[in-house]
């Protein structure tokens, strides 16, 4: 692949923890090694911590954790992201923007 084809994503992710035993910190090593099998190149990924939903859709579940990260990939990343997040029960949105 060669550097023309890469693009900056800011992807912002809503992490489902309900149920999970381990550290959130295993949860972020997760995503990263998803990124990576994607072809992306991590560079920077924030933890913003727990925050409350606006809108609550499960009154057992009001907020979780909520990280971004600064992505490098390829232009068919996102949607590769996308597919791989929907049979992922430990993520719950992620939002890819161009940054």
């Amino acid at each position: 692949m060669s550097l023309q084809n890469k693009r900056k994503y800011k992807i912002t992710i809503i992490l489902d923890s309900r149920g999970y035993e381990a550290p959130v910190e295993t949860l972020e090593e997760k995503v990263t090694t998803l990124l990576t099998e994607l072809g992306g190149e991590v560079e920077s990924i924030e933890n913003l911590g727990r925050k409350d939903f606006i809108r609550i859709t499960d009154k057992e579940h009001t907020g979780d954790t909520y990280l971004i990260l600064q992505v490098t990939g390829d232009a068919k990343m996102p949607t590769a992201l996308q597919d791989r997040i929907r049979v992922d029960k430990n993520i719950k949105r992620a939002l890819v923007e161009s940054a």
